[in-house]
């Protein structure tokens, strides 16, 4: 009987951030919805939806999830609800805790991060600065994580491209591909609000470096609109992940029930891949 408590311990290891299999990585990207100062959302606002984020993020037990539009406010709440995960990234604003986060949390049972960084999608990357004809400061946030099941390692960078600007987002997914082919041979996944369909010609900088769209990649897919904004508007499909040198086993569009009507204006998006 002392035996129970470890091997039960070894079955929630095994079991965290994958899918039926052992050696399967979850990966969800979610905008998140910022937390307005006057609660413009209503009903719909930061305070009705928070424990429901809470509560996909632990029914869905991702290895690592990229979130969009994160306030630091948001985010020390989701720390202190999620004490198995570590969480990566700066605000947007001043490079600290101003404006938004590209967030990545991760969980620390399965994955190490070994490098990370956080770059802005503009002339000057390595500072806090707005890119080409951009409305707002727009970031990349990139992890080179191990997993700690597999062995394997593999970059993930999760984004946000500019809703106003076509140059910038074409110039911003220059800068994306251009971390894929410093990749040095290891997989890669991208993921994010890209505010684009896929049929926009900016993803060709993305294609031309190898990254596909997972959508593609299984048979286990979602085309279901990913921007709904709360059901007041028509949706559409403008969150997505890229991969190089990973096998996407699933694609899913989270719109489930998780509480609420809606977590987010956005539906989460998740990918379950083996490296």
């Amino acid at each position: 009987m002392k035996r129970l408590p470890l091997l039960l311990a070894l079955v929630v290891l095994l079991s965290s951030g994958c899918g039926k299999h052992a050696d399967e990585l979850k990966i969800i990207s979610f905008n998140i919805r910022y937390n307005s100062w006057n609660n413009i959302d209503g009903e719909n606002g930061w305070p009705y939806r928070k424990n429901a984020v809470v509560r996909m993020i632990n029914e869905e037990r991702p290895a690592a999830i990229g979130l969009q539009e994160a306030l630091i406010d948001q985010l020390l709440y989701l720390d202190s609800c999620l004490p198995q995960y570590r969480r990566i990234g700066v605000g947007r604003d001043d490079g600290k805790e101003g404006g938004e986060f590209m967030a990545i949390y991760y969980d620390t049972t399965r994955l190490t991060a070994h490098r990370v960084g956080t770059s802005w999608l503009s002339e000057t990357p390595m500072e806090p600065s707005k890119g080409w004809d951009a409305a707002c400061y727009r970031t990349v946030t990139s992890v080179f994580f191990t997993d700690k099941i597999s062995g394997q390692s593999f970059y993930y960078h999760n984004t946000h491209l500019d809703h106003m600007g076509t140059v910038a987002r074409a110039e911003s997914a220059k800068y994306l591909a251009s971390l894929t082919s410093e990749a040095e041979g290891s997989p890669v996944i991208l993921g994010g609000d890209m505010n684009s369909t896929i049929d926009d010609t900016i993803f060709r900088a993305l294609y031309n470096v190898g990254l596909q769209d997972a959508r593609t990649l299984t048979d286990s897919t979602s085309n279901a609109i990913t921007y709904n904004a709360y059901g007041k508007a028509e949706g559409s499909v403008i969150d997505h992940f890229f991969v190089k040198d990973v096998e996407v086993v699933s694609f899913r569009t989270l719109n489930g029930d998780y509480g609420v009507p809606y977590i987010s204006d956005h539906y989460p998006i998740e990918i379950v891949i083996r490296l």
